[in-house]
């Protein structure tokens, strides 16, 4: 809230804020939207973990005025089910969400994998969760048995994760 009110502040005294594209060193994780604008299947922060919008609906004005918007989203990295009701005029934030693929070329014994992408740039820094995560589990079993496989990392808000696997079939 002091977040917008700050925003509004700034709006007021004629500063604009400008807000780059992902993927820059300095790029923004969010991106304000009306909360009347959301739909289902987009993108918007719920207490703050990014999630995807599985139910969407609005309440009409009431004695105090303001339509609300009732958010049921998805966490996009856990699965976990969060709900927020907001007034559809006010903003909310929107998770820069990006996907990647990788071809997986080794995993180490500690689990990390190393990844290699379109541009042969390899990255070390990402942890298969084998016990935790189904898709982590058959990611290391089909690696083990010497199948060749691109994986899916999703990346928003400073967060990173493998969220889905497919064999290269030659």
């Amino acid at each position: 809230r002091r977040l917008l009110r700050l925003r509004e502040e700034r709006k007021d005294a004629g500063m604009e804020e400008t807000f780059e594209a992902a993927g820059g060193s300095g790029a923004s994780d969010t991106v304000p939207i009306q909360a009347g604008a959301l739909k289902k299947n987009s993108f918007v922060v719920i207490k703050g973990f990014p999630c995807k919008i599985v139910d969407y609906s609005t309440s009409k004005t009431g004695k105090h005025g303001h339509a609300k918007a009732n958010i049921t989203g998805i966490d996009i990295f856990t699965g976990k089910k969060y709900e927020d009701i907001c007034p559809t005029s006010h903003n909310m934030e929107q998770p820069i969400v990006s996907r990647k693929d990788y071809q997986l070329i080794n995993i180490d014994d500690e689990h990390y994998c190393s990844l290699m992408d379109d541009k042969n740039d390899t990255r070390e820094d990402l942890k298969l969760d084998i016990a935790g995560d189904e898709v982590h589990k058959k990611i290391s079993e089909d690696f083990h048995s010497d199948k060749d496989l691109i994986v899916t990392v999703l990346s928003a808000m400073k967060i990173e994760k493998i969220v889905a696997v497919k064999e290269i079939t030659n």
